[in-house]
């Protein structure tokens, strides 16, 4: 607890009475200020939308399920996946962007479906790849961009909790849409409200 001299509190208990009126008109002036704009900007902010398909590495065959997708811009190499993903952003329950030491990752959080998924196949699938495509609205109004594989985190132990943490191939800017945009999804989804892609 902090503890203030009583000549520091009584002068500042001078100072805002003789300032309460002027202060007092500042601080409404402000708080209407942030209110409309929060608003307002938060209205824009809710019609950003991502889109995420988790796929599964899987062995090149000569059947039309599955497909190479490069992955990493910077140094690509080809992943060999199952066209179909078996997460969406269906199933996301909240998504995060967290620092970490170097830089920042995604955080994903899936429902109950998406946990039981992950489970499976992360279990069965023991030393392949996930490749993780999102598509995003950078800025409110836009429409949802061509996305891009933003990563292949290789599986290293059944993941049980519903959980997944993942380096995107993306800037914090990008991360942080997508993360807003997957975490307006799972909201107009628990709503029953439209998507408008």
């Amino acid at each position: 607890m902090l503890v203030l001299p009583l000549k520091f509190v009584s002068l500042v208990g001078c100072i805002m009475k003789s300032h309460s009126n002027r202060f007092n008109i500042y601080l409404l002036a402000a708080l209407a200020v942030v209110s409309v704009c929060g608003c307002k900007s938060a209205g824009k902010h809710k019609k950003q939308l991502s889109a995420f398909h988790m796929h599964m590495e899987v062995n090149a065959d000569a059947s039309n399920r599955s497909q190479a997708v490069p992955i990493y811009r910077a140094q690509p190499f080809l992943l060999t996946i199952d066209k179909a993903p078996f997460l969406t952003e269906g199933n996301v329950a909240e998504a995060k962007v967290i620092d970490v030491v170097g830089g920042f990752d995604i955080s994903i959080k899936f429902d109950r479906q998406g946990t039981w998924l992950l489970n499976s196949f992360s279990t069965a699938n023991r030393g392949r790849h996930f490749a993780i495509f999102v598509q995003w609205t950078a800025k409110p109004g836009d429409k949802i961009g061509p996305g891009r594989w933003l990563a292949a985190p290789q599986i290293t132990k059944p993941l049980t909790e519903g959980m997944l943490v993942f380096t995107p191939d993306a800037s914090r800017e990008e991360c942080d849409q997508i993360v807003l945009g997957l975490n307006n999804v799972a909201k107009k989804l628990k709503t029953g409200s439209e998507l408008n892609w």
